[in-house]
């Protein structure tokens, strides 16, 4: 199946943890939106591709530790990967989400979808009470997807340089009642 061909991309999509068989179709991912990437943030630098199977087993191994958690979009069939969502600085409850979606996929509500599973899997399988996030003050469709999922700005930060928002998210919040049942 290709994602540009789907017509419910986001029902099609599987939200795994990162494994080491995902590196190839890993590095064709951020290979192939580079540029669109670093529209927004920070580019990797070359030696982020030339070191890539090191780096890739470095992360695996550090997630073996548990205070990353990396997660993959995966399309069913040909294993492409149209989107990262990572939760970093897990510690006391608490992690940053970090996320980014292929070119081709943005816009099309991928990544709101992720992130609300990943929000349950956070809670639920990781025992997580509180995510974080930032982005930048000119990153509007990021800034509105952690909306649309919940996050609530709570301040300023510079990121690279760059003006942003600092955003939180209660995972007992509303996403808690919406689960037991109770009115929000």
């Amino acid at each position: 199946m290709s994602v540009t061909d789907a017509s419910d991309m986001t029902a099609a999509l599987v939200l795994e943890r990162l494994r080491s068989d995902h590196a190839p179709a890993l590095l064709a991912f951020e290979r192939e939106n580079r540029a669109y990437f670093a529209a927004s943030v920070p580019d990797r630098g070359d030696a982020y591709f030339e070191e890539f199977p090191a780096r890739h087993q470095e992360l695996l191994d550090e997630q073996e530790t548990g205070s990353i958690l990396f997660h993959v979009l995966v399309a069913p069939g040909d294993g492409e990967i149209v989107g990262r969502f990572n939760l970093v600085d897990v510690a006391d409850g608490s992690a940053e989400l970090g996320y980014r979606v292929a070119e081709k996929a943005a816009g099309r509500g991928v990544a709101t979808t992720a992130i609300r599973e990943l929000c349950v899997r956070a809670r639920e399988e990781y025992g997580l009470s509180r995510l974080t996030a930032a982005t930048t003050l000119d990153n509007g469709p990021s800034r509105a997807v952690l909306a649309r999922v919940g996050f609530g700005a709570v301040g300023s930060v510079t990121l690279g340089g760059v003006p942003g928002i600092a955003y939180e998210l209660d995972l007992g919040g509303s996403l808690g009642r919406e689960r037991s049942g109770t009115a929000s």
